[in-house]
């Protein structure tokens, strides 16, 4: 290779060469184009005018503030002081109001549902699913109308307030259903085939071929009707699921309802009134009754 370094005049183009010889080809020296240089200038005098305006250099006790003293940070800091003055403005209206009352102002309501969508997503879809579905095993389904303690306004919001079996809550809601079998238990293992078997029939499911139902409806109306009813149907005030729908909550198959009768169900809720402020309540009140199984 040459390494002949002599700076000539290219004959065919009239640039100078940059003098590099690679076995006789030489690298020319173009110049760039003038609108290229332009704009690299413009850009240089475009950073130092942004340096000198705007908050630019990062120093020990913070960056340059610049002439113009902005900064976007301070601009959402006073957005987010402006939006949460509007909310506790709304915030103030719903903890004066009544809950029916919010539920029939458009404005108290669409906020009290933003607001109560919020916390149910960090309180409660834990347990009822995002979109309030429930899961088999304990967990309700909060979008059907079958409701164990009520689905009014007012029944949401003590059930929320208070939970369910919370023990650290005195007035929490409480409905102790006894476990019929095991050993302490007051059922034979036979009486409870018989019972959940009837308590299958009375939502018009199917019973086993051999299934003695007289006797399940005997063994039901002796140890099960002062909560459930003769008929079955439940009572809110006591907690009582209606056993003649088609929404269970932990489960409809005869393994399942065998189960609750021997060992008993216990779930827990907790009480929220501990842990979230009194109008956050009202609005999870408002939101958990609008998915559309309120009363």
């Amino acid at each position: 290779m040459d390494t002949e370094t002599k700076k000539q005049i290219d004959e065919l183009s009239g640039t100078a060469t940059t003098g590099h010889d690679w076995d006789g080809i030489r690298e020319l020296d173009t110049p760039m184009p003038r609108w290229w240089l332009w704009t690299f200038y413009l850009c240089i005098i475009w950073a130092v005018g942004y340096w000198v305006l705007y908050p630019a250099w990062p120093l020990p006790g913070g960056p340059t503030p610049g002439i113009l003293g902005f900064s976007s940070r301070a601009n959402v800091a006073v957005e987010l002081a402006s939006l949460h003055d509007q909310r506790e403005a709304m915030a103030a209206g719903l903890a004066t109001t009544s809950l029916q009352g919010i539920r029939d102002n458009p404005d108290m309501f669409r906020f009290a549902i933003a607001r109560g969508r919020a916390a149910f997503g960090d309180n409660c879809a834990g347990c009822h699913g995002l979109g309030g579905g429930g899961a088999k095993g304990g967990y309700p389904n909060l979008n059907d109308d079958d409701w164990i303690w009520g689905g009014s306004l007012d029944a949401i919001h003590t059930t929320l307030l208070n939970g369910i079996r919370w023990t650290a809550n005195n007035d929490t809601r409480i409905a102790q259903m006894p476990a019929f079998g095991g050993k302490d238990g007051v059922l034979k293992p036979a009486e409870i085939n018989a019972v959940a078997n009837y308590v299958r029939s009375l939502s018009g499911l199917p019973t086993e071929p051999d299934a003695k139902l007289a006797l399940g409806k005997e063994l039901f109306v002796t140890n099960c009707a002062a909560c459930h009813g003769e008929a079955g149907k439940g009572n809110q005030e006591l907690g009582s699921p209606n056993l003649t729908d088609a929404i269970w909550l932990y489960g409809s198959d005869l393994k399942s309802i065998t189960e609750t009768i021997t060992y008993s169900r216990a779930g827990v809720m907790p009480a929220w009134k501990d842990r979230l402020d009194p109008v956050t309540i009202k609005a999870l009140t408002i939101y958990v009754h609008s998915l559309g199984g309120g009363q």
